[in-house]
């Protein structure tokens, strides 16, 4: 008996196809509009987002950054389907994540998400195999009917991607830290999700071991065709994607982009620069090493210059 089971790649591209929006947003994985979210304990209130907006697009692999308490996990928690956002717009991969039922949630974080968190042990089941811990989503969404084969190749697919076909037997606990991550990561691909979330996933890790796991959410992005969105405080990820997000007070602050240009003489680098993230009301966030330079504080002087605009301290203090 003979039967086409589709690979890997083939079901993504249909899950590409029947995700992807018409219009002018079919560009867009990712838009968070003015998004708020409030903490209330014991009757404080903590504004842990206030008014956000983050644009990402399909495609792309992006780095966020910020201090502690600065809101960047609440973000990804929100993305992910975890938490809620109070108020504002927020759309992943055409699912609005403030309108879902909560069967269209749960279908959601199955389905159109996956999410890999910064501690190795809280991502696998430690009495499953790798193979297993991969093929574990694929049955919770009913995709292991059609047989064990199918279901197989699916799994022995992801783990090769990620050079990691040869552990499929292992458990967690016979798995360095890294390898662990890069299972993780193929559990949260397993059913070809179109965005891909990871909360400090080189956290835990030596540079050499994160720099590991760091290629496998690259292979992720460039081989699978996932977006890719990855908070982190390591300078040295942060500085190995193309865009890079702070975000500050509760609020996107500054970018940082990156190309690779050549030189006359066909040498490559990589040339970066930042920019500040101008919202909807016309508000920027300068960069505090900015400020504390030039003794910037409460307020200042600004004029309207041919093609840009000049900022100043304030000259009457």
């Amino acid at each position: 008996m003979t039967t086409d089971q589709p690979t890997y790649q083939e079901l993504r591209q249909r899950a590409l196809a029947a995700t992807v929006p018409r219009g002018p947003e079919a560009g867009t994985a990712i838009a968070c509009d003015r998004l708020v979210r409030i903490f209330s304990t014991d009757g404080i209130e903590v504004q842990a987002l206030q008014g956000l907006e983050l644009t990402v697009a399909r495609g792309d692999l992006v780095a966020l950054v910020g201090a502690s308490g600065s809101g960047k996990s609440t973000l990804l928690n929100i993305l992910a389907g975890l938490d809620v956002p109070t108020a504002g717009t927020a759309t992943v991969d055409g699912y609005d994540l403030l309108e879902m039922s909560g069967r269209d949630r749960l279908r959601y974080r199955r389905e159109a998400v996956g999410f890999v968190w910064q501690q190795t042990a809280r991502n696998l089941l430690p009495f499953l195999t790798a193979a297993q811990n991969v093929a574990l989503p694929l049955q919770l969404a009913g995709r292991s009917r059609g047989g064990a084969r199918r279901q197989a190749a699916r799994v022995a697919e992801l783990l090769d991607a990620l050079g990691i076909g040869d552990l499929a037997g292992r458990r967690p606990a016979e798995l360095s830290g890294g390898q662990q991550q890069r299972v993780a990561i193929a559990v949260a691909m397993a059913n070809a999700p179109a965005v891909l979330l990871a909360d400090e996933p080189t956290g835990e890790l030596d540079s050499e071991t994160g720099a590991a796991v760091f290629e496998a959410l690259r292979t992720v992005n460039r081989e699978l065709g996932a977006t890719v969105v990855v908070v982190t405080h390591d300078p040295l990820v942060a500085g190995e994607v193309r865009r890079t997000v702070a975000i500050r007070d509760g609020r996107t602050s500054s970018e940082v982009l990156r190309r690779t240009v050549t030189d006359e003489h066909g040498a490559e680098s990589v040339s970066e620069r930042e920019y500040v993230v101008l919202d909807r009301t016309g508000r920027v966030q300068l960069p505090r090493k900015f400020l504390e330079a030039l003794g910037m504080e409460h307020r200042v002087a600004v004029e309207l210059a041919a093609g840009h605009i000049e900022v100043h301290p304030d000259d009457a203090a």
